[in-house]
């Protein structure tokens, strides 16, 4: 799997289990919510936990204190499965939710968070205490920031809503002078020199800089004048990078004010650009399935999922609304098979002759796209419903279509 997809996927995945535990309830203040930086020992976390232990023995209902040490043994036995915590720590979810009539059910989920998390947390509530994580769904795409005129420059990268800057220059690049004659030209060579030297030096840091991050989006050139646009279109920069370049903008400033002013100029183009490229899959889509024969395109989770099993499909189309399971039965009388259900328990009926059958497993049914995917060199795109396009996606084709290399 390219490193893009599994970038995509893990965001994927993250975002799936976070919309589960946003949604727990609990009866009273039973469901736990444990976070763990990588700094804290877990020594120290279970010594923590034994004194709640003990602590919750003087809770007054006798059904909420075995749920709570219910809950807080269940964490216990999976913190011993680690040595130490993960590098960007670890946060457990656990305790008892409602069933029918008076049942209730243990629940734990235990997440690996894509930023680090720096305070140790332990709360009980009848919902689980998700806010920390809740601010890592947002995008974290990030975006190179290059300010240049002839006098300075000033690099620095755009993370979310927070602008940081990196390495600012001042050039040698004489200014402007009054001699003629010979004296003018050498002069003019003399700049030339310094100035190609300056960008050269500015590049060699973008490449330093922005090349080895695989989150960067892409480029934003700013500057007065037209020494922004000399210095991307003769070449200086690296060529990977020279390849994400957005566009450049006219800002009044290179300095650290010239990165801030850049943005908010470039607002609306950072904005756009993902949703642009999820247009630009959906309509290459739509170009395909109006032409007369279908042309190269595939729809409905059957057709797309056969084709690829031919090394047919060169991009899965994926809505991030699709909710559904990817099951695999086995049946008592002998049956074996798969099946793409929107909910399931432990067992299910055999479709094949109604009895009673074990689910062996079960996953997310884009989880499994991705695995298929892998396996025959597809690409695989999951489309957001922000858009008409992405929306018309969901409903007009069941989230699930594709481009194809050759017809089947």
């Amino acid at each position: 799997m390219a490193e893009s997809e599994s970038i995509q996927k893990a965001r994927y995945d993250f975002k799936k289990v976070m919309q589960e535990i946003m949604g727990v309830r609990g009866r009273g203040t039973e469901l736990i919510s444990l976070y763990v930086p990588a700094t804290r020992q877990i020594s120290d976390v279970m010594a923590y936990l034994r004194d709640e232990y003990s602590q919750s023995s003087n809770i007054k209902s006798k059904s909420t204190m075995k749920n709570v040490q219910g809950a807080i043994d269940s964490i216990m036995s999976r913190l011993k499965t680690y040595k130490v915590a993960p590098p960007n720590g670890i946060v457990v979810f656990c305790g008892e939710i409602p069933r029918a009539g008076d049942q209730t059910k243990m629940v734990q989920y235990v997440v690996e968070p894509p930023e680090a998390i720096t305070t140790f947390l332990y709360r009980c509530d009848s919902v689980f205490y998700t806010e920390p994580l809740e601010a890592m769904l947002a995008d974290k795409k990030s975006y190179g920031l290059i300010v240049i005129d002839r006098r300075e420059a000033t690099l620095g990268v755009l993370t979310g809503s927070r602008i940081v800057p990196m390495k600012h220059f001042d050039s040698l690049v004489p200014s402007k002078h009054h001699q003629g004659g010979q004296s003018s030209l050498r002069f003019e060579r003399l700049i030339r020199i310094a100035a190609h030297e300056f960008f050269k030096k500015v590049a060699d840091s973008a490449t330093d800089i922005f090349l080895s991050r695989t989150e960067l989006a892409g480029l934003l050139i700013g500057g007065p004048g037209a020494t922004k646009d000399f210095f991307i279109d003769e070449g200086y920069l690296h060529h990977e990078l020279q390849k994400k370049v957005i566009s450049t903008f006219d800002v009044g400033y290179t300095d650290e004010s010239g990165l801030k002013e850049l943005v908010d100029v470039a607002r609306d183009s950072i904005q756009d650009i993902d949703l642009m490229e999820e247009k630009e899959y959906i309509q290459r889509f739509f170009r395909e399935i109006r032409k007369t024969d279908g042309g190269l395109s595939a729809y409905g989770e059957d057709e797309v999922r056969s084709d690829i099993g031919v090394g047919a499909v060169d991009v899965v189309l994926l809505s991030e609304d699709v909710n559904k399971r990817r099951i695999s039965v086995v049946c008592p009388s002998g049956h074996k098979y798969e099946d793409t259900v929107s909910s399931v328990d432990d067992r299910v009926r055999c479709k094949i002759c109604g009895t009673i059958s074990l689910v062996v497993a079960n996953e997310d049914l884009i989880d499994n796209f991705f695995e298929l995917a892998s396996e025959y060199n597809t690409d695989v795109k999951i489309i957001s419903s922000e858009s008409e396009e992405g929306q018309m996606l969901m409903t007009a084709f069941g989230g699930i279509a594709a481009i194809l290399r050759y017809k089947v």
